[in-house]
């Protein structure tokens, strides 16, 4: 266990502590005065127009049908981005008010924040049925992250407003967060299950808990809030592997991650540093997932629901580079672009008071080798210093992973800082994109990945449709992975055995790739299919082919006497971010057989 859950102990703690605020209120001018002057008057002539723009505007309606246009239609956007929008507004005129104390935000302020109060529920209609039910609120993401922007907009500039709107704020956090998440055990995310990494726990505790840090005045409730959260977050850090690796990916990290890493801080201060629930090797194992996972400059190991290219909150990692006492987390956060200025006043005060203004280095290296054992996840770099240089990664894993997409065996080639083979990342999220047709979606079915298909047969969703480790060897001169496939795929795949090798060799002018598939069918002469996916140009020719990137190529070479090679185009993908083009390049027998196999040779140009 991270810490005592004890009600006595923590109740204890929590009294003998009378910490000073942990972000200045408003009434605190020399501490808001001199974050102005290091943020400069640019910076500061920003943020106080955007308030200026958010207090001219109409607050966004949230009308019931809007709610209902999920069940209606599947569509999110509808509803959760006006939800959005009032608390962008919340965060950014909060912060103008304590820059500027000149009171002129102080109403759109108490507006938006009452209008806050008055929605009928915090959480998204995604992870509701038709309408909010008032009377038993469910307690989601949404939810718990509001309960923390509500209590940290209080706590700033709570003193110059209506009393009446503190009173509003700790009534709606009770009844909407504290009362359900003491007594109720039926939210799924409460405690994870083993091995599935869920960001909503350590998200919705983070949330419902830090804002009780900030409101709760009863000391033993707040105990019995403080001790349910320290179990349900437990249970987060226990779904990393053994490495610190998450399934997930590295996007969801920093969400989750993120999250937990709030909770930690508010619970240090709050207990006058007796709890520290940021300390011991596995928590620095965890926390240096996302410098383990970096594939170029912004780019990073994206398998399952994450995007190739993220952004890894800058604050974050620069708290975590003080805490840690570690200057890697620090470099890679200069990597990353600015905060956007439309974010979420939990966000954008750590932005503001952990991010240092000052430049620094921003040169970091990753390892030559990483692995994450209990995930079978090898990322295995040519050069890291070189950010040109290539990296592959590849996974074995299994299909019940959280955020699963069916592609148990999948791999990333990646060069010249962009992914010539990637994993095509994730669809746009509707309500079947998480329903019962989830694996019809392209990006989420096996023939969305680098992934063979014997006879035809797509890999399975499910527990039991899994990788099994053959060896994973790490030299000077390469990394290999080698996996048994044959569980991932269901019985009419008529497999005694599919097996994959993929190997990063050091040699040669940039190294180079090796990808064998080697498969016996059980009964009868049968057909391998080993796929590409790319976003990428292919130019056919003899013996081999080249996948033309933005910045760069790599050659495929095979034996055209033993394998045939078709290029499939699908149009306008749903992705996340906008339609794209995706080709799968198909390489299989020219015959079907009873076994053998398929070796390509993938060399950046």
């Amino acid at each position: 266990m991270l810490a005592t859950t004890d009600l006595q102990e923590l109740a204890s703690l929590l009294q003998a502590a009378a910490p000073a605020p942990r972000f200045p209120p408003i009434t605190d001018r020399v501490a808001w005065g001199e974050l102005a002057a290091r943020l400069g008057d640019a910076r500061v002539a920003a943020l106080i127009r955007q308030a200026e723009e958010d207090a001219a505007t109409p607050i966004p309606l949230l009308p019931a049908t809007l709610f209902l246009e999920f069940d209606r239609t599947g569509r999110r956007e509808g509803y959760e981005t006006p939800l959005g929008q009032r608390r962008y507004m919340l965060a950014a005129l909060t912060v103008a008010e304590c820059l500027e104390d000149q009171g002129r935000f102080l109403d759109p302020i108490l507006d938006v924040a009452w209008a806050i109060c008055e929605e009928s529920s915090w959480a998204a209609p995604a992870h509701q049925s038709k309408l909010a039910d008032v009377e038993h609120p469910y307690l989601d993401l949404y939810a718990a992250m509001t309960a923390l922007e509500l209590a940290e907009a209080d706590a700033l500039v709570g003193a110059k407003l209506d009393p009446r709107l503190s009173k509003r704020i700790r009534n709606e956090l009770d009844r909407r967060c504290f009362t359900p998440y003491l007594e109720r055990d039926d939210f799924w995310w409460l405690i994870c299950q083993e091995g599935r990494a869920a960001n909503w726990t350590a998200v919705c505790s983070g949330g419902v808990v830090g804002a009780a840090l900030y409101t709760e005045a009863d000391p033993a409730r707040l105990s019995a809030l403080l001790a349910r959260g320290i179990t349900s977050v437990d249970s987060y850090l226990a779904t990393f592997d053994q490495d610190g690796g998450s399934s997930e990916g590295p996007g969801y990290w920093d969400y989750g991650f993120g999250h937990y890493t709030i909770l930690a801080d508010l619970v240090r201060w709050r207990t006058g540093g007796a709890l520290d629930l940021l300390v011991g090797d596995r928590l620095r194992q965890i926390a240096s997932y996302p410098l383990r996972t970096v594939l170029s400059r912004g780019s990073y190991v994206n398998f399952s629901d994450c995007d190739a290219t993220v952004t890894i909150a800058p604050a974050h990692l620069h708290y975590l580079a003080g805490h840690l006492a570690d200057p890697d987390f620090a470099s890679l956060a200069r990597q990353q672009p600015p905060q956007h200025p439309r974010t979420t006043l939990t966000w954008m005060l750590r932005d503001l008071f952990w991010t240092p203004t000052a430049p620094g280095d921003d040169h970091f290296v990753p390892a030559r080798h990483d692995w994450f054992g209990g995930m079978m996840w090898m990322v295995a770099r040519v050069d890291p210093a070189d950010p040109d240089a290539l990296v592959l990664a590849a996974k074995g894993g299994n299909n019940h992973e959280m955020h699963n997409q069916n592609d148990v065996g999948n791999f990333i080639v990646h060069v010249n800082g962009e992914s010539i083979i990637p994993d095509v990342g994730r669809g746009r999220y509707t309500r079947d994109y998480f329903g019962l047709e989830r694996y019809e979606y392209f990006v989420n079915s096996s023939t969305g990945h680098s992934v063979p298909m014997p006879n035809g047969v797509r890999q399975s969703d499910g527990p039991a449709f899994a990788a099994q480790l053959l060896a994973h060897q790490v030299t000077d001169d390469a990394d290999r992975l080698f996996l048994d496939l044959t569980r991932a795929y269901p019985t009419e795949a008529d497999l005694a055995f599919l097996r994959r090798e993929i190997c990063l060799h050091r040699d040669g002018p940039r190294g180079w790739v090796e990808l064998v598939d080697e498969a016996e069918f059980a009964t009868a002469p049968g057909q391998l299919v080993s796929a590409l996916t790319t976003f990428g140009d292919v130019e056919l020719g003899d013996g081999g082919l080249v996948i033309h990137g933005a910045r760069g190529a790599l050659r495929v070479s095979y034996d055209d006497s033993q394998i045939a090679v078709e290029v499939e185009l699908y149009q306008a993908v749903d992705l996340a971010l906008a339609p794209r083009d995706i080709r799968r390049i198909l390489f299989f027998w020219h015959n079907p057989q009873p076994r053998g196999r398929i070796r390509l040779e993938m060399v950046p140009l």
